[in-house]
């Protein structure tokens, strides 16, 4: 969350979670799982937005994986692929989930995407306050005054697709060289194929499909 991302700390996290969070947290789950059915009929049986989303803005299986597309953008397009069960990290192994993919590759397909890993989350949010553990929020680490000459990538499952980091160390206080991958800025440049010979009303369609973040495009 681009809000909360100095809450993570070497060792831990910033401060211990408030009394109030878990109650909230679990109320939160059981509101969205009642609200939910209520969000699904709204659009799914929306004659009106099927009508401007089914067979609208296609991308292949094979043309989402050579634009390098991921996330709910390429599971939407039949490619069960999620790095939180590929390359697992974190505590993710931990988690009993499912990978949400439509096969028909097109606006409607990632909407319903996103819908079922609404579901996923619930239940991943669910058995993450099941095993919270106890103890410290953060522990001392010992301090490194010298960082070592090499390089590392390391990449995670945002909730726009694969979010990657590349840095180069040449043993300096400062990286030599930092490189974002941005899932956004990758998926926009399918747009062009997405809505070649359709008309201009629905391109609005297919980037909001696409869920781009405007920041991350921006080079």
């Amino acid at each position: 969350a681009r809000l909360t991302y100095n809450y993570f700390r070497p060792g831990g996290v910033s401060r211990d979670l408030p009394d109030e969070f878990i109650p909230k947290c679990r109320e939160f789950v059981s509101k969205m799982r009642r609200l939910l059915p209520e969000y699904d009929a709204l659009f799914t049986e929306n004659e009106i937005f099927l009508l401007r989303t089914r067979g609208v803005g296609v991308v292949s299986a094979e043309d989402a994986k050579d634009y390098g597309m991921s996330g709910p953008n390429l599971r939407g397009s039949g490619v069960a692929y999620d790095v939180r069960k590929a390359e697992p990290y974190s505590i993710y192994d931990r988690f009993d989930f499912d990978i949400a993919v439509r096969q028909e590759g097109d606006v409607l397909s990632r909407y319903l995407v996103r819908l079922q890993e609404i579901r996923e989350s619930l239940k991943i949010i669910e058995q993450a306050i099941e095993g919270l553990p106890s103890g410290k929020a953060i522990y001392k680490l010992p301090p490194v005054f010298k960082l070592p000459e090499g390089e590392v990538y390391h990449h995670i499952e945002s909730s726009r697709g694969d979010l990657g980091c590349y840095i180069i160390s040449d043993g300096s206080p400062k990286p030599y060289r930092l490189k974002w991958r941005a899932p956004s800025f990758i998926s926009l440049q399918a747009l062009p194929k997405m809505v070649k010979g359709w008309k201009v009303a629905d391109v609005v369609a297919a980037v909001g499909s696409l869920d781009v973040v405007l920041g991350e495009v921006d080079r």
